[in-house]
């Protein structure tokens, strides 16, 4: 399902659940439940080496952090940032940008959301500089690469922004990162200008970001389980080098662990954005709950290695 399809399917359901709940009765759910095991069919994968381990959660607001998250270092004292339905700015939602990603910001303080539309040839990323103002940098799709835009991850250095496609892929494509790097402008096209070869292909990742400046975590919505012998994945990328602009890179994919799926109700779960905070070492990841429970108990994990 692409996530056009899917986000409209749970904008509906949103909307319905809280027609059908009524203000106010949205709250977290009295209690939780594991699922029962892995998933039919699936093999469950031995934890890979640099294991995380979850050590708490809070609910995720299904309007405004349903997609996902971003810790800002610059001004100091920043909130945490999320993306959801309910983000999206009206005008730009009249403009057909209608879907928003997983953002990512810039140690510098650059913060960055990813948009994309069902016409055109393009994509976005809307940048909020430190000082509070906004700029739009469009990007013109490259020959074979796909509309959606679901995540972006800007490198340690500040000069380098990574983004994905949705679908089974088995490259990350890597821009300048708008606002930041000094050949970008929000009045010329943002450039690809060069990718990430993965030695195994990854299947509906919605977010990534940067571990250090040769490791990627990204979080899989992947439903099937039949690349790593697990659904919904935690996965490492390491890279064989830091992204520079000027040389593809590769990148080899590893399935650390499932990521959880609790709910009191059962369905389909989806995994959403992923946050790397350095300055705690602290891993989160949004995974949106089944059903009408979308709106009572999904919830954003946290984790620390080791």
């Amino acid at each position: 399902m692409s996530p056009h399809t899917r986000q409209r399917r749970r904008s509906a359901l949103i909307g319905l659940a809280v027609l059908a709940l009524g203000p106010g009765l949205a709250g977290p759910a009295a209690a939780t439940s594991p699922p029962a095991g892995t998933p039919s069919g699936v093999t469950a994968a031995s934890p890979a080496a640099g294991t995380w381990t979850e050590v708490g959660s809070d609910r995720a607001d299904p309007l405004t952090e349903s997609q996902g998250l971003a810790s800002v270092e610059v001004p100091a004292g920043s909130p945490n940032r999320y993306t959801g339905i309910g983000t999206i700015p009206l005008g730009l939602g009249i403009r057909g940008w209608n879907h928003v990603g997983d953002p990512d910001a810039s140690y510098g303080g650059h913060y960055i959301e990813p948009y994309q539309r069902d016409d055109g040839n393009t994509k976005m990323f809307r940048v909020q500089a430190p000082d509070g103002r906004w700029s739009e940098y469009v990007h013109t799709l490259s020959p074979g690469e796909a509309r959606n835009n679901s995540w972006s991850a800007v490198s340690p250095d500040g000069q380098w922004m990574l983004a994905g496609e949705w679908g089974t892929m088995t490259r990350l494509l890597v821009f300048p990162t708008p606002g930041v790097n000094p050949a970008t402008s929000p009045s010329a096209n943002l450039p690809q200008v060069a990718t990430v070869r993965l030695d195994r292909a990854v299947r509906d990742v919605q977010g990534c970001d940067f571990l250090d400046a040769t490791t990627l975590l990204c979080s899989s919505d992947d439903p099937e389980g039949t690349l790593f012998g697990i659904t919904k994945p935690l996965l490492r990328v390491d890279l064989s080098a830091a992204p520079n602009g000027t040389a593809d890179i590769t990148g080899h994919v590893t399935a650390l662990r499932q990521l959880p799926l609790r709910s009191a109700c059962s369905g389909d779960f989806e995994t959403e954005g992923v946050d790397y905070d350095r300055r705690t070492g602290t891993l989160r990841v949004i995974v949106v709950s089944p059903g009408f429970c979308v709106l009572t108990d999904s919830r954003t994990y946290r984790f620390t290695q080791g």
